[in-house]
């Protein structure tokens, strides 16, 4: 249990950064910073930690039961 935490907080961590990343390339490409720039980084992270913590949990998941 304790090690899921790790993982979470890694990928997390992994997320924040890309999402930076991905929304300063949208901005470079456009040209200018966005107005509402703090709800787009949302919206990115968001989209990213759904996808991410949804394969996590299903890998963690299979590993389990393939211990069992």
């Amino acid at each position: 249990m304790s090690v899921e935490v790790i993982y979470y907080t890694l990928v997390a961590t992994g997320l924040y950064f890309m999402s930076d990343w991905i929304l300063d390339r949208i901005e470079v490409s456009r040209g200018e910073r966005f107005k509402n720039r703090s709800v787009i980084f949302f919206l990115i992270i968001l989209t990213l930690a759904f996808i991410s913590f949804s394969l996590m949990k299903y890998l963690l998941l299979t590993s389990e039961v393939a211990s069992q």
